[in-house]
């Protein structure tokens, strides 16, 4: 399945935990936590869907992801624990929580597709949508998931 099609489905929130200092910092584009785009305003929190097909398989999304944003996959990993959908008039789309493993946030890899790396407190202005789904994703990656 394509890269972009793909990402009609999922989108992808980056993350960077420094388990040394235990700071958190989360990938920000423009407005938006999400990649490659924010969601529909229309989009709703959702129970996972009772069957899922290819289309949102972590290992699809995540090799996506690298193909499309040249991330290398060796310093990616998929926090399995986080399991959030969203409701949109074209259908359920899955976020998926992918971790930088590196022992410092990748700014340099970022910076090429509009992004940059920020802790939670300075996310104002980011729809209250993502926000929700921040708060989950730090309360699970700093519970060590």
């Amino acid at each position: 399945m394509e890269s972009a099609n793909i990402f009609d489905r999922n989108r992808v929130i980056l993350c960077h935990f420094d388990s040394y200092s235990a700071a958190s910092v989360f990938a920000r584009y423009g407005t938006s936590v999400l990649a490659p785009t924010p969601l529909p305003e229309e989009a709703s929190a959702m129970a996972a869907p009772a069957e899922t097909s290819e289309q949102h398989d972590a290992d699809t999304v995540m090799a996506a992801m690298t193909a499309q944003y040249g991330y290398s996959p060796t310093v990616l990993t998929h926090a399995d624990g986080f399991q959030e959908w969203m409701d949109s008039p074209t259908g359920p789309i899955r976020i998926h929580l992918l971790r930088f493993t590196t022992l410092d946030a990748p700014k340099a890899a970022l910076e090429p597709n509009g992004g940059v790396f920020k802790p939670i407190s300075e996310m104002r202005g980011t729809p209250i949508q993502e926000l929700n789904l921040l708060r989950r994703a730090f309360d699970l990656v700093m519970s060590g998931g």
